[in-house]
């Protein structure tokens, strides 16, 4: 019993389970050494990456990213209310997301920009593209399968009283 008192005031001071502070002290203790390890080696390399990552989000993809998820909001905010409305936002954001990150990390090969790759991999660039928007479609058609196991529960259970909280007065969940 006393050790039920415990792990509550655990909860109550932390808010979550230690396994939860083990796991995030494990992560900055692994982030600090690859953060130390790439600074030893290369810091001026690592200092302008940071503060072009930076620049480049906060100037260029901030703005496109509030931009498109603002557009995709407002595509179906007017829509008639026909189906069970669930949060459908998240189904769009997720896989744009990891689609974007990949093209990110990967455009010179995706776009064909860079040279010395195929030695290295052992593949010519044109397979990339391909694979890139492979990746995409299954990302799209997963999130989109999801999505329709969402609204087929919805629509079973009545509707609008699964998962109801955090909607707009219309029903529309908007994170």
């Amino acid at each position: 019993m006393r050790r039920r008192g415990a792990l509550g005031r655990w909860y109550g001071w932390y808010g979550t389970g230690p396994l939860h502070l083990l796991v995030l002290l494990a992560s900055l203790a692994l982030t600090g050494y690859a953060v130390e390890r790439l600074v030893t080696e290369r810091p001026l390399a690592v200092a302008v990456w940071f503060v072009g990552a930076a620049v480049a989000h906060d100037l260029i993809l901030l703005p496109l990213y509030s931009l498109a998820d603002l557009s995709a909001r407002s595509v179906l905010r007017h829509r008639a209310e026909r189906t069970p409305s669930v949060g459908w936002i998240n189904y769009l954001r997720v896989p744009v997301f990891l689609s974007g990150l990949l093209l990110l990390v990967w455009f010179p090969l995706i776009l064909d920009l860079s040279a010395p790759y195929p030695g290295a991999t052992g593949l010519s660039e044109g397979v990339y593209l391909g694979r890139w928007l492979a990746i995409t479609a299954v990302l799209f058609g997963a999130s989109a399968l999801a999505l329709a196991v969402k609204l087929r529960r919805a629509r079973r259970s009545g509707g609008r009283r699964s998962g109801s909280r955090g909607r707009g007065a219309r029903g529309v969940r908007d994170s």
